[in-house]
C-alpha cells in the first residue's frame, strides 16, 4: 500500500526549519486567535515570525509566501 503523502503531496523536499516553524505557528494562531486573514497577521505578529524579508507580516505579503508555497 502506498503511502497517503506519496500520492498526494507535490512536496519535491522536506520541510525547511522556517517551514516547520511557520506550520507550527500558523496550526497555533488557527487554535488560539482565528482563521480570518486578519487574525492570522496579528497572530504571527504577535508571536514574532517575520515575513521571508524579515519584516512585519502584511496581508499581501502572506498571500505572496502561501503562493509561493504552494499553500
Amino acid at each position: 500500500m502506498t503511502p497517503y503523502r506519496e500520492v498526494h503531496q507535490s512536496r519535491t523536499h522536506e520541510p525547511t526549519p522556517y517551514e516547520i516553524k511557520l506550520a507550527r505557528t500558523l496550526e497555533e494562531v488557527f487554535t488560539h486567535v482565528g482563521h480570518e486573514l486578519a487574525d492570522v497577521i496579528a497572530g504571527l505578529n504577535a508571536r514574532q515570525v517575520t515575513a521571508p524579508d524579515g519584516e512585519p507580516w502584511t496581508e499581501q505579503s502572506f498571500r505572496d509566501e502561501m503562493h509561493r508555497l504552494g499553500a
